[in-house]
């Protein structure tokens, strides 16, 4: 019973599901943006701090930020002409959490 459920639920995924759930993937897939959202986790940063702590250009900070921002994967406030980042979804940063507790206990 609890088996066909689950089927059922396998089989009713939307497109617009399905491709969210793609799309989350593929940010989780680039190195770069796993060490973005790992700082991320971590606390709040402007993209000048997680491009010094994480020793990238500026800009690919910025494009990474944005993929990220469009999945709604971070989210920012602005103070003043400067952007604070954090993360904006406690699903994804716990299976990014899980994932790396699992690759550190191989």
């Amino acid at each position: 019973m609890e088996h066909e459920k689950k089927q059922e639920e396998l089989e009713s995924l939307d497109e617009e599901t399905l491709f969210i759930v793609s799309q989350t993937f593929k940010a989780l897939s680039d190195p770069t943006r796993l060490r973005i959202l790992h700082l991320l986790f971590q606390g709040e940063h402007s993209v000048n701090d997680i491009a010094e702590n994480l020793g990238l250009l500026q800009s690919t900070v910025s494009h990474q930020l944005r993929f990220l921002k469009n999945l709604r994967l971070v989210k920012f406030r602005r103070e003043g002409t400067t952007l604070f980042y954090s993360h904006d979804d406690e699903h994804v940063m716990s299976i990014l959490k899980q994932t790396i507790d699992h690759a550190l206990h191989h």
